[in-house]
């Protein structure tokens, strides 16, 4: 079995925890603007990682590989996403007189400054771009690039757990106790599907469109928590 640490493994390793352990930093206790983080994440999530590929010529080669278009498997991906729309759509309108909502929107406008007036433009940007930030950082460099160097098993878990911890900052005072359990594991179960899509071309194109799927039924609360459906 390939040796979880080495030189490459702990830098990669480090790199991933410090970078979101940052962002999550920020959002749980500096609480900016939403759109005054997104060059934040953008520096953390896409710009330091890079400097891992820069500095490692024959790592650039993974790096370039992560873009490589294919269409095998982009419909499993689709299709896979249309079914995480609905769970995710259909459990909030079957709990939503079960758990208490409320907190959502509140937390948006006083936390990130995200009300009904600007929630179009945060949603599309969530959509399409934040999705493509956490699938580089999450997948490309923490699932595909790290179990080169580290193993299968190791990857696929520590990514995935990484994942969900980054989210704690920014929805902690959003959900109940019991409800933000079921948000964190909904994440890591989340994470190990994206993995697993990945895995099968060695892209982040397929759980980047899953991924955007699910964020389309997060919005989609959204929408109907600011009464703008």
């Amino acid at each position: 079995m390939k040796r979880i640490f080495n030189c490459k493994s702990i830098y990669i390793i480090s790199a991933l925890f410090v970078f979101s352990l940052a962002v999550t930093f920020i959002d749980a206790f500096v609480h900016p603007p939403y759109f005054s983080k997104i060059p934040i994440k953008i520096l953390f999530f896409l710009v330091l990682p890079l400097l891992y590929f820069v500095r490692n010529k024959e790592a650039f080669s993974d790096f370039k590989a992560l873009f490589r278009f294919r269409k095998k498997g982009l419909g499993l991906s689709i299709l896979l996403g249309v079914g995480i729309y609905a769970v995710i759509v259909g459990g909030f309108f079957l709990t939503r007189n079960v758990f208490d909502y409320s907190g959502v929107t509140k937390n948006l406008t006083s936390g990130m400054g995200i009300t009904k007036d600007n929630y179009l433009y945060v949603a599309v940007y969530i959509s399409f771009m934040n999705s493509f930030l956490e699938e580089f950082f999450f997948r490309g460099f923490g699932f595909i690039t790290m179990k080169k160097y580290t193993n299968r098993v190791f990857a696929y878990i520590f990514s995935p757990i990484l994942f969900a911890f980054y989210h704690v900052g920014m929805t902690a005072n959003m959900f109940e106790p019991v409800l933000l359990a079921l948000v964190m594991t909904g994440l890591v179960a989340g994470g190990l599907i994206f993995n697993f899509l990945n895995e099968k071309n060695e892209n982040i194109y397929s759980s980047w469109f899953t991924h955007m799927f699910a964020n389309f039924a997060m919005h989609t609360v959204g929408f109907v928590l600011f009464s703008m459906v």
